[in-house]
């Protein structure tokens, strides 16, 4: 299978929306309980994307989506701007391919080109599989908030793992870099 990464568009959003729906539905990676709808995901597409984060699609050689990546605020705070999270979904079938991971490294090398300094994932449900993805990517556990969230029955733990972009904290961000909007003014 070949597989491509490229700049998520909205005429992607069908695809992303079916994807983030079976998460919600069967997975722990995300605390929703009910699936968004394709307008709700495109306001938030619209909202990352027009802020300058990056959100990128893998797609097959017949041009199906079978996951997606993008990176977001962390929080809105101003201090916190040089901070993205993660954030990565994969259809069923693609589990367990490498394309988590081919996503998260173009991810990570994209953040760091638009000149932010650290990457947080926030980790749902702490899969054992999405820590290991991270994990090959250089990140390093920094805590995990236990029984965090509720779903499918069970009490569920959140792990956070970080990755210096770039210089990291080594040196001050370039303030001529930062590229989203959120903290401008």
């Amino acid at each position: 299978m070949t597989i491509t990464l490229r700049t998520a568009c909205a005429a992607d959003l069908a695809a992303i929306t079916r994807i983030y729906s079976d998460a919600v539905l069967s997975g722990t990676a995300s605390y929703e309980l009910a699936p968004p709808d394709e307008t709700e995901m495109e306001k938030r597409f619209e909202l990352i994307t027009s802020q300058g984060y990056p959100y990128i699609v893998a797609i097959n050689e017949i041009g199906a989506v079978l996951g997606y990546a993008y990176a977001s605020a962390f929080r809105t705070r101003p201090a916190y701007r040089w901070l993205v999270e993660d954030s990565i979904y994969l259809a069923p079938e693609a589990r367990g391919k490498g394309i988590g991971k081919m996503l998260l490294e173009e991810l990570v090398r994209r953040s760091t080109d638009l000149g932010f300094r650290q990457m947080v994932a926030v980790i749902g449900g702490a899969s054992l599989a999405s820590i290991a993805v991270h994990r090959s990517c250089g990140f390093r556990m920094v805590g995990t908030l236990n029984g965090s969230g509720f779903k499918l029955g069970q009490w569920l733990d959140t792990v956070f793992m970080q990755l210096a972009l770039g210089e990291g904290d080594t040196t001050p961000p370039d303030a001529s870099r930062y590229p989203g909007t959120l903290f401008a003014g």
